[in-house]
C-alpha cells in the first residue's frame, strides 16, 4: 500500500563546485561504457575489494577478550530455545547474562553447527569472516545512505572509505561480535529510516520496524531510532491536512511499532517469559553495569564505575584519525547551522530533519550512559 502526499524534500544537503563534480555529475549518456559502469558501481567494487582483503586477513587479528563469553551466551540461549529440559529452562531464566542480545550471535553459532566445525581455530576464523562480512555490508548501506543524502557519488565514496578505513573499527570488525555488528545494523536502520520517510509506504515502515527491533536486541540503545521514528511520524501527523493522510500516517506508525515489537520479542528468548522485566532490566544494565573492571586512563588504573566526565571524549579522540575528527566536527556544525538558518523547515523537511537526527544519534548514547 502506498499513498501520494505532498513532498517536502529539499535539494541535496551539499553540492560540490561544478569543477569538482567530475563523472559523478556528468550525464550518463556522455560517459563511455567502462566509465559508466565504474561510476555506477564504484561503491560496490570498493566493498568487493575490501571483502577480498578481509578474507585474506581474517585469521590475523586474534580473539577478542569477550569472544568465548559471547559464544557461551549464544549456547545458553540456544539450549533454552530448544527446550531440552525444564532444568535448563529454569537455569536460563536466572542466568546472569540472559539479557544480552543474540540476534547476531545465534546465527554465528548456527553457522558453525551447519558446517560441522569443532576445533577452536576453525570456529573463531568463521566468526571473524562472518562478522567482517557483515561489516562490509554496513559499508554498502553507508555508501547508499550518503549518496541518497548528497546525490553525489564522490561524497558517497568518501563516506564509504571513512567507514571502512577507521583503524579501530576495522580491526574490531574481525574479532568483536558485539560492537561492529551494532554499528552496521545502526547504519542499515538509518538507511531504512530515510527510505521509509522518502517512500512513505506501509511496507517501508514495516521493514524499518524489523531493523529497529533487531538493533534494540543487540543494544538497548537502539531504541533511540524507535523513538525518533515515532517522533517524526508525530510531526507528519501534526502537519497533515486531511483525514486520509492522517489515517495513512497512523497506520504506518502502528505497523512500525508492531513490527519492531514482534521482532524484538522474537529474537530475545528471555523476553518470551518476562517481556516487561526484559526491557526494564536491560535499561538498568546499560546505565549501571554490575561488573567492576579496571580501566587504563591517563596513565592510571580506575574502576569502570568511577570514570571522569572526559573519559569518552579522550578515548574517542585518540582512537579516531584527526582527519575524521575534523571533518566530523565540520559536518555537524554545517548541519546545525543549516537547521538554525531554517528552523521551520527542520520539522517539515524530510532531508533536513533526518540530517539533524544524525548529530543526535552521535551525542545521545554517551550522554544517556
Amino acid at each position: 500500500m502506498s499513498r501520494k502526499r505532498r513532498r517536502t524534500d529539499s535539494p541535496p544537503l551539499y553540492r560540490l563546485p561544478q569543477a569538482a563534480k567530475g563523472i559523478a555529475r556528468e550525464p550518463k549518456a556522455a560517459l563511455p561504457f567502462r566509465r559508466k559502469i565504474l561510476a555506477s558501481h564504484s561503491g560496490l567494487l570498493i566493498c568487493a575489494l575490501f571483502l577480498l582483503v578481509g578474507l585474506a586477513l581474517a585469521g590475523d587479528y586474534g580473539i577478542h577478550i569477550d569472544e568465548r563469553w559471547q559464544r557461551r551466551i549464544a549456547e545458553a540461549n540456544l539450549k533454552y530455545i530448544q527446550g531440552q529440559t525444564d532444568t535448563v529452562a529454569q537455569s536460563f531464566l536466572t542466568y546472569s547474562d540472559r539479557l544480552y542480545g543474540v540476534a547476531f550471535e545465534l546465527p554465528l553459532l548456527l553457522a558453525e553447527g551447519a558446517l560441522g566445525l569443532t576445533d577452536e581455530y576453525s570456529i573463531h576464523r568463521l566468526r571473524a569472516i562472518l562478522t567482517h562480512l557483515f561489516f562490509i555490508v554496513g559499508g554498502w548501506f553507508c555508501y547508499r545512505l550518503a549518496y541518497r543524502l548528497f546525490n553525489n557519488r564522490l561524497l558517497a565514496l568518501f563516506a564509504l572509505l571513512f567507514y571502512l578505513l577507521h583503524p579501530r573499527i576495522y580491526a574490531n570488525s574481525f574479532m568483536n561480535s558485539k560492537d561492529p555488528p551494532f554499528i552496521t545494523l545502526f547504519i542499515i536502520a538509518l538507511y531504512l529510516l530515510e527510505r521509509a520517510f522518502r517512500k512513505d509506504t506501509v511496507g517501508a515502515f514495516v521493514l524499518l520496524g524489523v531493523a529497529v527491533g533487531l538493533l534494540t536486541n543487540l543494544r538497548i540503545m537502539g531504541i533511540m531510532l524507535f523513538a525518533a521514528t515515532l517522533g517524526l511520524r508525530g510531526l507528519d501527523l501534526f502537519y497533515a491536512r486531511s483525514w486520509p493522510e492522517r489515517k495513512g500516517i497512523l497506520l504506518s506508525a502502528g505497523l512500525f511499532v508492531l513490527a519492531a515489537g514482534l521482532t524484538l520479542y522474537a529474537v530475545s528468548p528471555y523476553a518470551w517469559a518476562h517481556p516487561v522485566d526484559y526491557l526494564i532490566t536491560s535499561f538498568k544494565l546499560t546505565v549501571n553495569h554490575p561488573n567492576l573492571v579496571e580501566q587504563l586512563f591517563r596513565g592510571e588504573r580506575i574502576l569502570s564505575t568511577e570514570v571522569p566526565p572526559d573519559y569518552n571524549l579522550v578515548w574517542f579522540g585518540i582512537t579516531t584519525p584527526p582527519l575524521l575528527l575534523l571533518l566530523g566536527g565540520l559536518g555537524m556544525a554545517a548541519v546545525l547551522a543549516r537547521g538554525l538558518a531554517r528552523p521551520g523547515a527542520v520539522f517539515r523537511n524530510n532531508r533536513l530533519r533526518f540530517a539533524m537526527l544524525l548529530p543526535a544519534c552521535f551525542l545521545l548514547p554517551p550522554l544517556a550512559a
